[in-house]
Order: C-alpha cells, then sequence, then structure tokens
C-alpha cells in the first residue's frame, strides 16, 4: 500500500462471542488490513491490541467504525504504531516456573531494564502443580538484546536471583 500508515488498536470489553468479528469488520470497512493482533480473556474482560495497516486518508474512517463498536461494549484505543528497528536486533525467549509469589515479574523485568535488554512480549499465569497442588506462576518472555549484550550476560543474571525469587529458568530459541 503507497501513502499508509500503520495504526495500533488497544481494546477492553466484556467479553462475550462476537468481539473479534466486530473488530475485524470494522477494520475491513475502513479498508484496513490486519496485520497481527494478541486478544485473550483477562480477569473476565477482552482485552488485546491489533496492529492495522490502511491508506492514510481511511483513519477517519477506521475512527468512525471503531467508535460503533464502542456502544456495543468494547472499548477501542488508537494510536499510530511506531517504527520497526532498521536491523533485527538478537532474540531470547525463556520461561520461568516458580511458587507463586508477589514480585516475581518485578525482579525480572528490573534484571532486564538493567542490561538494556526490551520485553517484546511477556505471557504469564497460574497453574496448580500435578504433585502438590501448590499455585505456580509461569511466565514466557520474548526478548531483543541490545547490541553489545549477549544472550549469555542475561542467563546469567537472571539466574543470579533464580534462588531469591525461588523460579528456575529455561533458555531456548
Amino acid at each position: 500500500m503507497s501513502d499508509t500508515t500503520r495504526i495500533v488498536l488497544s481494546v477492553t470489553g466484556s467479553d462475550r462471542p462476537g468481539l473479534t468479528s466486530a473488530l475485524a469488520e470494522a477494520v475491513l470497512a475502513a479498508g484496513g488490513n490486519w496485520q497481527e493482533g494478541h486478544l485473550s480473556r483477562l480477569g473476565g474482560l477482552y482485552v488485546g491490541s491489533v496492529l492495522v495497516e490502511l491508506p492514510d486518508a481511511n483513519v477517519g474512517e477506521l475512527q468512525r467504525q471503531v467508535q460503533a463498536i464502542d456502544t456495543a461494549g468494547l472499548n477501542v484505543v488508537i494510536n499510530p504504531a511506531g517504527d520497526e528497528p532498521a536491523i533485527a536486533p538478537t532474540a531470547l525467549l525463556f520461561e520461568l516456573v516458580g511458587q507463586d509469589r508477589p514480585g516475581i515479574i518485578r525482579e525480572v523485568s528490573a534484571i532486564l531494564a538493567r542490561l538494556g535488554v526490551n520485553i517484546e512480549s511477556l505471557s504469564s499465569g497460574e497453574e496448580t502443580a500435578a504433585w502438590g497442588g501448590e499455585r505456580l506462576f509461569r511466565a514466557e518472555l520474548l526478548v531483543t538484546l541490545p547490541e553489545g549484550v549477549a544472550p549469555e550476560a542475561v542467563q546469567e543474571a537472571l539466574e543470579s536471583i533464580s534462588g531469591e525469587i525461588m523460579v528456575d529458568f529455561t533458555f531456548g530459541g
């Protein structure tokens, strides 16, 4: 598409059938292309984000289309998308599992921030351990590393706090 823009739609609403369909219809009706999305049920709500590409001239129509969804109980916020990095950064995927307790994500994200590591995606949740019925916290993170920071340095920094926050890390991809 020439003379196009990329928009991020952030959505929140009461979860019910048809919300994704209504959102997809609004994007299509505005002449947009749904490029990427992350939608889920969280805390009983339908939440997520969608990256849309559309002609510059159609942004107003997209705003009108999503306002119609707003009246159906879905709050949609429109923001311009940011620029993609010119050079693909080094990525690191890891998972952590441990007994659930407050502060795990704060500790992990603080280590990453000190190293200048960017969190590209974070997915987390609780589950019940099969062997003892304890509540476990599990998170999967995809991060990108700044120039000059090796994956081994990130792994070492995270493993240095694993005993303190009582989680096990698994590194891959």
